[in-house]
């Protein structure tokens, strides 16, 4: 029995359709994450399964139950925000407690369920500071004490970690994870960062213009997209325009892109030899190649480095290919292929499977 199914959830203001049929089940300690662009609708989602907004159609069901007209505060969810909405004028401890409070819980069994919350953020020593006296880490995790202290069914997450820097967020990915899985609950998680979605999820729902484009694991969405959306939204894309050419000698697929340079391709499904297509080929996925490879397997082309940009973990090229489409390309910096220079020529390649093609994207 799925711990949380979403049923045709739809939601309309006025004319505008914000969320379009969204069906999912959510397996009992799942942590799944809503991942889409600013606008696309997961927060949305997200409040109607909180009860903070009301559906236009469809149901929300926990353990096969319908709560959709249920008021939120008998939902036996938790919930976290991006702001954490912690009570300044209360300690830690209070903070916490306030939920447990509202189950009418006092005393020793009061105090041992914060103790408890906090020893599982490993907030254990804090419980008597004021918010303003925490760090933004500590924060959020006084925030998502006070969210599993009550012991709820779903714990729901909206962005809670876009506040905190670069190396704080990166950090509490690794903490956010590690505690829904001792919690064992389950978590619903809202994102526009693809990294933290495939992070710390199961599996991921990508949303789009307010409908489900994939539902599957990280590694699914990531090297199988099902939609063109999700193959130019994951990953660092580099975002062309084609059309499908006539297959070639070796029966593969072809994308014929600007200066009639020939990509063999993933297969192109209902889209004719001459249609117009749009193509990803994510940076990460290029590689240089050897010169005697060319000729001798698809997608191996001669280029030259124009630009080198050293960031860290990772060395990015501008490449231009036959002197006439400029791609960018992803390198570790700890591999053979960091030390190219511009100017330099050499040769490139791509996986057929990787070089992902669909349907020109129309306005929503």
């Amino acid at each position: 029995m799925p711990a949380l199914t979403l049923d045709r959830l739809e939601k309309r203001y006025d004319q505008q359709l914000a969320v379009s049929a969204v069906s999912l089940s959510i397996r009992d300690g799942e942590f799944v994450s809503l991942l889409g662009p600013s606008g696309c609708g997961k927060t949305t989602v997200l409040r109607m399964v909180a009860g903070l907004i009301d559906p236009t159609a469809g149901r929300v069901l926990i353990d096969d139950r319908d709560i959709t007209r249920l008021a939120t505060n008998k939902r036996q969810i938790g919930l976290v925000f991006q702001s954490y909405a912690l009570f300044p004028h209360m300690t830690v401890f209070e903070n916490v407690a306030y939920g447990l409070r509202r189950q009418g819980l006092s005393g020793d069994v009061l105090r041992q369920g914060v103790d408890a919350a906090l020893e599982s953020v490993r907030l254990g020593g804090l419980a008597q500071r004021m918010p303003r006296q925490l760090s933004g880490g500590q924060q959020q995790r006084v925030a998502l004490a006070r969210a599993i202290a009550p012991r709820p069914s779903i714990l729901l997450l909206d962005e809670p970690l876009s506040n905190l820097d670069a190396t704080l967020r990166d950090e509490m990915q690794i903490e956010l994870k590690r505690l829904q899985r001792s919690v064992g609950i389950t978590t619903v998680f809202v994102t526009h960062d693809q990294v933290e979605a495939m992070t710390m999820s199961d599996r991921v729902c990508v949303i789009a213009h307010g409908v489900v484009q994939q539902f599957g694991t990280p590694e699914e969405v990531y090297h199988r997209p099902a939609t063109g959306f999700v193959a130019r939204f994951i990953g660092r894309p580099n975002r062309l325009q084609g059309h499908i050419w006539t297959a070639g000698p070796d029966g593969a697929a072809r994308v014929l892109l600007k200066g009639n340079i020939a990509f063999a391709c993933a297969a192109p499904g209902t889209l004719a030899a001459g249609a117009s297509a749009d193509v990803v080929l994510r940076q990460e996925d290029i590689r240089f190649a050897a010169p005697a490879e060319a000729g001798t397997r698809a997608n191996v082309h001669p280029a030259r480095v124009l630009l080198r940009a050293f960031s860290g973990a990772r060395v990015q090229y501008v490449l231009a290919v036959r002197d006439t489409l400029e791609l960018v390309m992803d390198s570790a910096t700890n591999g053979p292929d960091a030390a190219h220079e511009p100017g330099e020529q050499v040769f490139i390649s791509i996986d057929p499977a990787h070089v992902y093609v669909s349907a020109p994207e129309t306005a929503a």
